[in-house]
C-alpha cells in the first residue's frame, strides 16, 4: 500500500502546522508494546493523576509510523504521551478547550494534503487498526496547546518596534540570523524532469537526518560533505525574495523547490536567532564571475580549487583572464534584488574575497568561479516588518512553551511501568 498523506510538522512544544511529507510504500509490521499479561487498557505510565495506557502507546506509534513522521520510536512515543498528559493538565486547570469544529478542520487538513476526503482518510487509518479517537485526540492536543501558549504568552512574545528595527539591522545593532541546510541539484535539459521529481520528494522529507542524507547523496554544493549544513547567515545576506520564505519556516521545515539557472535548490530551517551585532542591509553587491569550460567535471573542479589557492582578491582575476576572450570574466555591481537568484544565494555564504565553484552555465557545460568583491551597506527595508515581527513572536512563543513544558515535567510525579 502506498499513501500520500499530509502530516503536521509541529514544533517541539507541539502545535499543529500541516505540511506535505512524501510517503513511500508503508507496510506496518509494528511490534506491540511488551505488555505481558496486562490488559492493553492498563496503565503504562502514570503522570500525576492521569494515566497513559498501553493501548494509547500502541495507537500513537502506529499512527506516526503510518504517516511517515519522526518520533515514532518506543521511547519517543512514550515521552510524547507523557508531555500530552502534562499539557492537558495545565490546560484543564486553565479551562482551555477547543471547539469540535476546529478539531475537524485539523483532521480535514491531513486528508486534503493527501488528496483524500476525510472519510477516505479515516477509512485508511481504520484499515490499519488506528481509531478515530486516536486521530482526534492527537489533533486536539496540538491545537489546544497552541491556543493556550498564545493566550498566556503572546503579550510577552510580541516584539517592540525597536526590536523589529534591530532585527532588520536598522538600529546599529542586532539583526536576525538563520541556520540553514541546503541541497543544490544541478540540472540540464536532459535531467530537469527527473530533478524536479527528486526535488519534490526531498521537499516532503521529515527530520534533519533525512535531509542531510539527501544532501550527501544529491547536492552539488560544497556543503554536501557536511550534510548540507551551512553556518549562521545574516538574514539580510539572502536574496530579498527569499527572506520572507525563510522567515515563514519552523525548525525542520523545508522550502518548496526553488528554480535556479541550471539547478534546483531546497533549504531546511535549523535555527533562528537575534544577533548581538549589527547585520546591515546592502544596497549594492560587487562580485566577479570567471567562467571555466568543463562544468562540474573533476578536472574543472581541480582547476577551480587551484585558482582559489592562487588569488587573494577579485582584482587578481583580471591577471588570470588576461589574453582570454572578454566574456570569460564578468565583474558586476548590482542591487541584491537584481542579482540572479543562484548567484545571490552563493554570495550570501561568502565573506569578502571568498570564492565558490558550485554554479554552472551553458546547460551545465561551464563552471562559474564566483567571488564576492564588496558589499555596500544600506538602511533599506525590503524585508516586511510584519514578517520579522511574526518570526520573532513565533520564536519567543516556542521558547516560552519549551520552558513551561520542562517545568511541568520537572514538577510532575511520573511512574513508568
Amino acid at each position: 500500500m502506498q499513501l500520500n498523506l499530509g502530516f503536521s510538522s509541529f514544533i517541539r512544544s507541539g502545535w499543529l502546522k500541516p505540511v506535505a511529507p512524501a510517503l513511500t510504500a508503508v507496510v506496518l509490521a509494528l511490534a506491540a508494546p511488551q505488555v505481558g499479561a496486562q490488559s492493553l487498557f492498563s496503565p503504562a505510565v502514570k503522570v500525576n493523576q492521569d494515566i497513559v495506557t498501553w493501548y494509547e502507546l500502541d495507537q500513537r506509534q502506529q499512527f506516526l509510523t503510518l504517516l511517515g513522521a519522526p518520533g515514532a520510536s518506543d521511547d519517543e512515543v512514550r515521552r510524547a504521551l507523557i508531555d500530552d498528559r502534562l499539557r492537558k493538565q495545565v490546560m484543564r486547570e486553565a479551562g482551555i478547550e477547543i471547539a469540535p469544529e476546529e478539531i475537524q478542520v485539523g483532521i480535514d487538513q491531513f486528508a486534503a494534503r493527501g488528496q483524500l476526503s476525510t472519510d477516505q482518510f479515516m477509512q485508511l487509518l481504520s484499515d490499519q487498526g488506528i481509531s478515530r479517537e486516536t486521530v482526534r485526540d492527537f489533533v486536539a492536543d496540538q491545537l489546544t496547546w497552541r491556543d493556550y501558549v498564545s493566550s498566556r504568552f503572546l503579550s510577552q512574545a510580541r516584539p517592540t518596534e525597536d526590536e523589529i528595527d534591530r532585527a532588520l539591522g536598522q538600529a546599529g545593532s542586532g539583526g536576525l540570523q538563520v541556520l540553514l541546510s541546503e541541497i543544490i541539484i544541478p540540472v540540464n535539459q536532459q535531467t530537469i524532469a527527473q530533478a524536479e521529481l527528486l526535488a519534490q520528494e526531498i521537499s516532503q522529507l521529515q527530520g534533519f537526518d533525512a535531509f542531510s542524507a539527501a544532501a550527501a547523496q544529491y547536492s552539488a554544493a560544497g556543503t554536501r560533505d557536511n550534510g548540507g549544513r551551512l553556518e549562521w547567515l545574516n538574514l539580510t545576506n539572502l536574496p530579498p525574495a527569499l527572506q520572507p520564505v525563510i522567515l515563514g519556516l519552523e525548525n525542520g521545515d523545508i522550502t518548496q523547490p526553488l528554480t535556479l539557472p541550471n539547478a534546483i535548490a531546497l533549504f531546511q530551517m535549523r535555527g533562528l536567532r537575534e544577533a548581538a551585532s549589527s547585520t546591515p542591509r546592502y544596497s549594492k553587491i560587487d562580485y566577479a564571475a570567471y567562467y571555466l569550460p568543463g562544468g562540474l567535471s573533476p578536472e574543472t573542479l581541480a582547476k577551480a580549487a587551484k585558482l582559489k589557492e592562487n588569488i587573494d582578491t577579485c582584482d587578481d582575476l583580471y591577471g588570470i583572464a588576461k589574453d582570454q576572450p572578454a566574456e570569460v570574466l564578468e565583474r558586476t555591481e548590482a542591487s541584491p534584488a537584481d542579482i540572479p537568484r543562484d548567484i545571490a544565494l552563493e554570495l550570501a555564504k561568502l565573506d569578502l574575497n571568498e570564492a565558490s565553484a558550485t554554479l554552472t552555465r551553458n546547460n551545465g557545460q561551464t563552471l562559474v568561479f564566483l567571488m564576492l568583491c564588496k558589499r555596500t551597506a544600506d538602511g533599506g527595508e525590503e524585508t516586511s516588518r510584519a514578517d520579522v515581527a511574526n518570526a520573532l513572536t513565533q520564536q519567543r512563543l516556542q521558547a516560552f512553551a519549551d520552558s513551561l513544558l520542562e517545568q511541568l515535567r520537572a514538577d510532575a510525579i511520573i511512574v513508568e511501568q
